[in-house]
């Protein structure tokens, strides 16, 4: 034995059996990884441009997309603001020619006052309050209702009253009119106070 196969405490080293090949296993070159064949550098070599523009092309593809939703947002908004500006534009046509409407209105509710509507008056006077009705005029004040400062306008006080709590209509010179929630014209009253 040499002194190469001896081990620092001067007994006898075992030495590896040699591979099939005649070389020793230690010796011997380590195969590839099985996952990773040798050719895969000059494959992604071969790919980078096709991934590079595939990459490029679901960017522009995503901008797009982007593009598009904003688009039709803004479309939306549009829309809406259109007919929101529409709509408020058919209820200032309404109200514009209905609010001359009121006085024919008046000296209707003042001829009934004096007597009964007869013959074709009553006939176009009843097709004059349902044609206004159907685009949205509404009467309202009658004798009785808590006064309300929004949608009456009060004329004068007349005193005061023990059967009422809170102040209230107790004569309507004039009915009011409202569209809506919008009011045309107060109703103009006569006031009495709780006593």
């Amino acid at each position: 034995m040499t002194e190469e196969n001896l081990t620092p405490e001067g007994e006898p080293q075992e030495t590896a059996a040699p591979s099939p090949e005649g070389q020793d296993q230690s010796e011997a070159p380590e195969p590839p990884a099985a996952s990773e064949p040798a050719d895969t550098a000059a494959e992604q070599a071969e790919a980078t441009p096709e991934a590079d523009e595939l990459a490029v092309t679901r960017m522009e593809l995503e901008e797009r997309t982007l593009d598009l939703q904003r688009l039709q947002a803004e479309f939306l908004n549009y829309k809406r603001r259109v007919d929101r500006d529409r709509e408020l534009l058919r209820e200032n046509a309404t109200y514009a020619a209905l609010t001359p409407i009121i006085d024919v209105l008046d000296t209707i509710d003042r001829a009934r006052e004096h007597e009964p509507l007869e013959g074709g008056f009553k006939a176009v006077a009843e097709q004059l309050e349902r044609v206004v009705a159907g685009l949205g005029l509404v009467k309202f004040g009658e004798p009785g209702d808590a006064f309300d400062p929004t949608i009456h306008e009060a004329l004068s006080h007349i005193g005061t009253d023990a059967e009422v709590e809170v102040t209230t209509c107790k004569v309507v010179a004039k009915a009011g009119y409202k569209i809506g929630d919008r009011v045309v014209r107060a109703a103009q009253v006569l006031v009495v106070d709780p006593a």
